[in-house]
C-alpha cells in the first residue's frame, strides 16, 4: 500500500454560539448579531480548510423563553447558514445551559470518530437570566468538555449582567463590553476566528493557557479598537 497516500483523519474543533434572543435583543442589536455571525462564517471556513489538525464545525443555540438550536447537530464551516435570529421573550440562560450540558457528550455532539477538540463557546447577552442560573451553572461545570473549552462571553449594552458573563467564562478577563453595532459585528468575528485558531492546534498546550492566549489577543483587539468606548453608545 502506497503509505504516502493514506490521509490522517483531522480531530473535529466545534464552535459553539450561544446568543440570547430575548426582548431586549430586538432591533439592531440582534440585526447587528446576525450580520456579524454571517460573516464570519466564510472565515472560520478558510481557517477549517487550511487547518491540518482540525475541521471546524459550527452549532448555535437561541435562548428566549425557550431555548432552541439553529440545527439539530454541529455542521462543517464550510456548509453552514446562518438563519437570522428573531428577539422575544424573556432569557432563560439557565436552560440554555442545561442543554448544551446535555449535548457535550460523546454520545451527542462530541461523538466524532477521528476524536474533537475542547470546544469554543462564546455567550452572546444584553441582560441577565431570568431562570436559575446558578443551578445550571454548577450542573454543566461538572462537564469535562465545558471544563476544558475556550469560554468567552459578550456583553451587549450597559445593562448585560457581567458578574453573570464572568461566571460562565470562568473569569471577568473573559468578558468583554460592547456599546455599537460596528463593535459588535468587529468583536463576534475577532473572537470567533481567533479562539477557533487557538483551540484547533496540536500544540501540547494546556486549556487554560490556550484560554489565556485567546484572552490577551482578544484584549489587544479590543485596546487597540476602541470596542469598548462607552462614548460610542447606540445600543442604551
Amino acid at each position: 500500500m502506497d503509505t504516502s497516500r493514506v490521509a490522517i483523519a483531522r480531530k473535529t474543533m466545534t464552535l459553539f454560539f450561544l446568543v440570547d434572543t430575548s426582548g431586549s435583543m430586538y432591533g439592531e442589536k440582534i440585526g447587528s448579531l446576525n450580520e456579524a455571525v454571517r460573516e464570519t462564517i466564510p472565515d472560520l471556513n478558510d481557517l477549517s480548510v487550511s487547518n491540518p489538525d482540525a475541521a471546524i464545525k459550527i452549532a448555535a443555540l437561541q435562548f428566549d423563553s425557550d431555548v432552541k438550536w439553529l440545527y439539530p447537530q454541529p455542521i462543517e464551516a464550510e456548509k453552514f447558514q446562518w438563519n437570522d435570529l428573531q428577539a422575544d421573550g424573556v432569557t432563560a440562560l439557565g436552560g440554555a445551559l442545561d442543554e448544551l450540558n446535555s449535548k457535550l457528550s460523546k454520545s451527542q455532539f462530541m461523538q466524532e470518530a477521528a476524536g474533537s477538540y475542547a470546544p469554543v463557546i462564546i455567550l452572546l447577552s444584553d441582560g441577565g437570566p431570568t431562570d436559575d442560573f446558578d443551578a445550571a451553572l454548577e450542573r454543566i461545570k461538572k462537564n469535562n468538555w465545558f471544563k476544558h473549552a475556550i469560554k468567552v462571553a459578550i456583553a451587549i449594552g450597559n445593562d448585560a449582567d457581567k458578574n453573570v458573563l464572568a461566571q460562565f467564562a470562568g473569569t471577568s478577563e473573559a468578558v468583554f463590553e460592547v456599546h455599537n453595532k460596528a463593535a459588535l459585528r468587529a468583536i463576534i468575528k475577532f473572537v470567533s476566528v481567533t479562539s477557533s485558531q487557538v483551540n484547533s492546534k496540536s500544540s501540547g498546550v494546556e486549556d487554560a493557557s490556550k484560554q489565556q492566549k485567546v484572552i490577551e489577543q482578544v484584549q489587544d483587539f479590543v485596546d487597540t479598537n476602541n470596542i469598548e468606548d462607552v462614548n460610542l453608545d447606540e445600543f442604551n
